[in-house]
């Protein structure tokens, strides 16, 4: 398994024999300059979407339809998604499970927002999400933009995830404080990445506070396309 961050809360994660790219932003993201993004989303065999903000989707619709692959993410939007834009999409929702070729993606509840800019102001597109993508004998969870919940106790009794992808920026999400709450609360994970940090000022610059509350678990700062083998 390979685990590749393109900065911010975007992944390419190589898995099972598929190319997942996570929440990819491609365009305006600061950390992905643009003579990167064929090399961060060659070979892609999927687009998994959390939410509809911009810092998650930016150049996906245009990515879709140029490499032909489909987006997975929640049904609403990928069901008007797949009949305005006409690209290909795999539409679910929470607590279902779709299988992508051997890796088994389960979407979960996180609390935040989505929506899209639009001329008449933003559009609610669906609700936010989370995922436990399981395959290679592990299971990832990507928390999504969230703030820590309950509910992530019954998503590690349902599915022991190993590796946890979690959102820590502040502002937006939880910090690093509560990231780390939420992974030694809740969690049993071996491996953590934070996320969704270090991309703006406002945001949180150092992942130093999440590894001083998870001693014994391997916190890795990612660098953008360096990739994580796990």
């Amino acid at each position: 398994m390979q685990i590749t961050w393109l900065g911010h809360s975007s992944f390419r994660i190589e898995i099972g024999g598929q190319v997942i790219l996570l929440d990819p932003w491609l365009d305006g993201n600061p950390m992905l300059p643009a003579e990167r993004h064929e090399a961060a989303t060659s070979g892609a065999t999927h687009i998994l979407l959390t939410h509809a903000h911009f810092d998650h989707l930016g150049g996906l619709l245009p990515l879709a339809k140029k490499m032909g692959m489909p987006v997975v993410g929640q049904y609403d939007l990928m069901s008007h998604w797949e009949a305005k834009e006409k690209i290909a999409t795999i539409g679910f929702n929470k607590g279902g499970t779709v299988d992508l070729g051997g890796v088994k993606v389960t979407m979960v509840h996180a609390t935040h927002s989505s929506s899209i800019a639009t001329d008449a102001g933003p559009q609610v597109t669906g609700s936010e999400c989370g995922y436990m993508i399981a395959g290679e004998g592990h299971v990832i969870y990507v928390s999504g933009d969230t703030d820590v919940t309950a509910d992530m106790g019954v998503f590690n009794a349902l599915h022991k995830p190993d590796i946890g992808i979690l959102c820590a920026g502040g502002y937006f999400t939880m910090d690093m404080r509560r990231a780390a709450y939420a992974a030694r609360t809740f969690f049993e994970f071996k491996t953590v990445i934070p996320c969704h940090y270090r991309t703006f000022p406002i945001l949180e610059q150092s992942a130093e506070e999440l590894v001083r509350g998870l001693p014994g678990v391997k916190v890795i700062e990612p660098q953008v396309m360096e990739p994580i083998r796990i």
